[in-house]
């Protein structure tokens, strides 16, 4: 089935999401422009969630694979000297050329599951037990390493690979197509950016006429921020997450356990930028999802081609936002018939619920990831 998710958030001022100034990102559509956070900001804000966490199936990605090697190489007892060596051995992994380097990291970044640390460091221990000298394990090429080749393909993954994906140009881990679309949010409405200035004064400066030279601020700075509704949309394709998940020992009682956690990562979350300045951590104030058989993906950010009003006389962005979404739906449904097998809504505080034509009401959020799983089992048995 094809499970869609479509949430509203509205964040005060924030920098969540910087460019290559450091000021938000951003984006024209509509012909004005909008706030945007990507969409790898956003997925990695949901793996790295404690919520995310909480599954004990999560990947690490990462240039500094040898350096995980070793420490489970220690943790066995190994002897420092090979490991050094076996470090250098393991930058070939992820070179294309087959290469290896004394930086102690490997060429390109790769999204690695656990279980495939532990597969190498199992063969690398082999390895140096086998030749029992560091000089004799300083003679292996590391193309020997291909023995790691025979359970690739089959090797399981974690639930953020299978759900995000994985493309690696070493053949020593397996491609995953991701199972999970998700679009870069954009703001309902026009957005301005603002800057704020800021000073810092020097705590010890006691008299400021006996020193001029040390009066004021120790520093002055700026940093640019904005305000948005942000709509965000991403679909999941579930039979491609079993499929990614079939090496896994118990698959299907990992994605029933999967679809709670992962609403509640993406609701509860929010990017880190700047949090520490900011602390703009909010909760969504409309969510929706859609369960399809059809595997017809369909945002409804066009919604929003005409920005909603945040200076008229009704300046109400998120319940003006909300409206202007129930209505699209509307129309989109109209139009295109989709066949729609559930529709579940949930939002804070908005009471014209009639203005969905077909959909069903929560009133809790959390009744929401049980709906998933209710699906999953009914999709299951047909």
């Amino acid at each position: 089935m094809l499970l869609e998710i479509h949430m509203l958030k509205n964040y005060p001022p924030v920098n969540l999401n910087r460019d290559d100034s450091g000021a938000p990102k951003s984006c024209f559509f509509g012909g004005v422009q909008r706030g945007r956070i990507s969409s790898q900001c956003l997925k990695r804000s949901w793996r790295t969630s404690a919520m995310f966490q909480s599954l004990g199936s999560s990947g690490i990605r990462t240039r500094h694979m040898p350096e995980l090697v070793a420490e489970k190489l220690r943790a066995w007892g190994v002897d420092e000297s090979f490991i050094d060596e076996a470090k250098t051995k393991l930058t070939a992994i992820a070179n294309k050329e087959g290469k290896a380097s004394d930086k102690g990291i490997t060429t390109q970044i790769i999204f690695y599951a656990d279980s495939e640390i532990e597969r190498v460091a199992q063969r690398m221990k082999a390895m140096i037990e086998e030749d029992g000298s560091v000089k004799a394990f300083k003679k292996r090429n590391p193309k020997e390493l291909d023995t790691l080749l025979e359970d690739a393909k089959v090797n399981p993954v974690t639930v953020d690979i299978a759900l995000f994906g994985r493309m690696v140009t070493s053949k020593y881990f397996a491609d995953v197509d991701a199972s999970m679309q998700v679009a870069h949010a954009i703001s309902t409405h026009l957005v301005n950016r603002e800057s704020d200035y800021f000073t810092a004064v020097d705590d010890l400066i006691r008299d400021r006429d006996e020193d001029q030279d040390a009066s004021g601020a120790g520093m002055l700075g700026d940093i640019d921020y904005n305000s948005c509704c942000y709509y965000e949309y991403a679909s999941l394709d579930t039979d491609a997450l079993r499929q990614n998940l079939r090496n896994a020992a118990n698959c299907d009682e990992l994605i029933e356990e999967l679809l709670p956690v992962l609403l509640r990562a993406m609701a509860m979350s929010n990017p880190s930028g700047k949090q520490n300045t900011f602390a703009g951590h909010v909760f969504p104030d409309f969510v929706m999802l859609e369960c399809k058989k059809d595997k017809i993906p369909l945002s409804y950010v066009n919604a929003f081609e005409k920005p909603v009003d945040a200076w008229g006389e009704n300046p109400q962005i998120v319940a003006n936002s909300i409206r202007k979404l129930l209505r699209h739906i509307n129309r989109m449904d109209d139009a295109y018939e989709l066949p729609i097998l559930h529709r579940v809504c949930f939002a804070q505080d908005f009471e014209e619920r009639h203005l969905l034509a077909q959909g069903e009401w929560m009133d809790k959020f959390a009744q929401l990831g049980e709906a998933c799983v209710q699906w999953m089992r009914e999709v299951d048995h047909v």
